[in-house]
């Protein structure tokens, strides 16, 4: 890990804070954005009694300039939504996911060129999923104001802390991905922190997928067919009932509640308002939909239908035992964390699997980093 002191100069926090006030400004001030001039990107939002965030600012770096920017200016900017998308242009992000589900919600953009500065102070060393004010303190001696960091950032006008608080989540981003790439070259894995940026960027898109959400409903194993295959229609449908209306999956329908009324098959409104924990008032709002999509689930063909991943058996643990001792010490010798390599959940889909064909988390750079012990994942896969 580096030393307290800054690998390379931090520009010093602005004296004035520059706000961007007309799209076409913001047009213009975009203009030097570049492969050879990345942009530092941010976001604050609102999320508590909604199920999609609400922006509530935009927050931009160019070298050592910076500018806050009002969710409809940036909106408004054809050159923001082309820079986002642009693959040429680096965007330097901290622990992107919600900022690019925001996007994604917001504006209907996939971001291209993303850098996870997460990602990449893990691989250099730094430790795995590290907070950006602790990052920050140890590279380049700076202790963050985190005051506002719970605050409203949907009122207007923001406070001079919160002003300040959003220009220092974006000033130290550009110096930050200095020290990450000075650690990643020597090693060889700059193009890895890009192509694992990209993947876990996609990756994140695609859960969005209603289609697929059941299967994150992990507590839904123990169904069988039948049941699993009622389970993806109601969570289908809850999906889009909480897009529909904006709210919070738990305020509509929970996912305990709905894995119960898979079990139960209910064919009737008493059937359904006697399975515990469902509020009367959701019966009375949903009953004839909820009957209707589990009558309609229990007819249709769920030959096709992805299962939810049981837990591992004991033969199984004692495989995955084997399989995570193998992979962790390829791990310590490169100086990548354990669970960037390979995540827990990544490795028991594997064991479930058994077999590393047509597995996409397995190629790449975590393909190539593995290949020495590729034959040994394999004969423990064949056990």
């Amino acid at each position: 890990m580096a030393s307290s002191s800054p690998a390379v100069a931090v520009p010093p926090a602005p004296e004035i804070i520059h706000w961007i006030e007309t799209p076409q400004e913001l047009d213009s001030w975009l203009a030097p954005a570049s492969p050879d001039q990345p942009l530092a990107l941010d976001t604050e939002f609102e999320r508590v009694n909604t199920f999609y965030p609400i922006p509530g600012l935009v927050q931009l770096g160019l070298g050592d300039q910076y500018c806050l920017v009002d969710p409809d200016v940036a909106e408004a900017s054809a050159v923001f939504r082309e820079v986002l998308a642009n693959p040429e242009v680096a965007k330097l992000l901290y622990a992107m996911s919600e900022d690019l589900e925001l996007f994604r919600h917001w504006l209907g953009i996939e971001l291209k060129g993303v850098v996870d500065l997460q990602i990449g102070a893990a691989m250099a060393g730094a430790g795995f999923s590290l907070g950006y004010a602790r990052l920050v303190e140890t590279l380049f001696g700076e202790t963050l104001d985190k005051s506002a960091t719970r605050s409203d950032w949907l009122a207007r006008p923001l406070s001079e802390a919160q002003q300040r608080y959003a220009v220092d989540d974006i000033r130290f981003l550009e110096p930050m991905c200095h020290w990450v790439m000075d650690s990643l070259r020597p090693r060889g894995l700059v193009e890895a922190l890009f192509e694992e940026s990209q993947r876990f960027a996609s990756e994140l898109a695609a859960q969005d997928d209603p289609e697929q959400h059941y299967l994150k409903l992990r507590g839904g194993w123990t169904l069988n067919p039948e049941q699993q295959a009622v389970l993806k229609e109601l969570v289908r449908w809850r999906e889009g009932e909480c897009q529909r209306r904006d709210m919070p999956r738990n305020r509509v329908f929970a996912d305990a509640l709905l894995i119960l009324v898979a079990e139960r098959l209910p064919e009737s409104m008493h059937a359904l308002g006697d399975i515990q924990g469902i509020p009367s008032g959701a019966v009375r709002r949903y009953g004839e939909t909820i009957l209707k999509l589990v009558r309609e689930a229990r007819g249709a063909d769920n030959s096709g239908l992805e299962r939810i991943a049981p837990p591992l058996s004991r033969d199984q643990q004692a495989d995955f035992k084997q399989l995570k001792r193998t992979v962790k010490k390829v791990a310590e010798a490169a100086d990548i964390p354990m669970e960037l390599v390979a995540p827990r959940k990544r490795l028991e889909k594997l064991m479930q699997d058994r077999t590393l064909q047509g597995n996409p988390f397995f190629q790449g750079w975590r393909g190539e980093l593995l290949a020495p012990v590729r034959s040994q994942i394999e004969d423990i896969l064949k056990q």
